[in-house]
């Protein structure tokens, strides 16, 4: 017995006006015609296991006042990105902000010293005029 659809492709027409090109069913239109909500219901359900992580799902970052909490939050940031918790796009865009927080400490930490160096010169310096060498001129 000869079979009921003598053309394989869908009857329906694409957006674009053209004849689609799937392959049809016993209805003579290809799946998604033949069930018109399906395509957006399984475009929905791709996009939800495409969705980055919302904030309230990722875990909070800790204080990042120090150079071991700024190396410490890199070694997670290169776990999370390697079990797939964390896209690679999302973390090379933090790379440059952690690398700006790391020397933004290493300023901070440098000028913190420096002035603790200038109060004990600035303690120990004689009444009279001396110049940054430590000699009378």
């Amino acid at each position: 017995m000869p079979s009921k659809n003598l053309d394989p492709r869908c009857k329906a027409r694409a957006k674009s006006g053209k004849p689609c090109r799937a392959a049809a069913t016993e209805g003579g239109l290809c799946f998604f015609h033949a069930n018109p909500n399906k395509a957006s219901e399984l475009g929905r359900i791709g996009g939800r296991s495409k969705r980055h992580a919302t904030a309230e799902s990722a875990e909070p970052l800790p204080r990042l006042d120090n150079a071991i909490a700024v190396r410490d939050t890199v070694d997670r940031l290169i776990a999370d990105v390697h079990s797939g918790k964390v896209q690679p796009r999302i973390a090379a865009s933090l790379a440059p902000l952690l690398n700006l927080q790391l020397r933004v400490i290493e300023t901070t930490d440098l000028e913190r010293r420096l002035a603790k160096v200038e109060k004990l010169l600035a303690e120990d310096e004689p009444e009279g005029n001396v110049d940054c060498v430590g000699q009378a001129p």
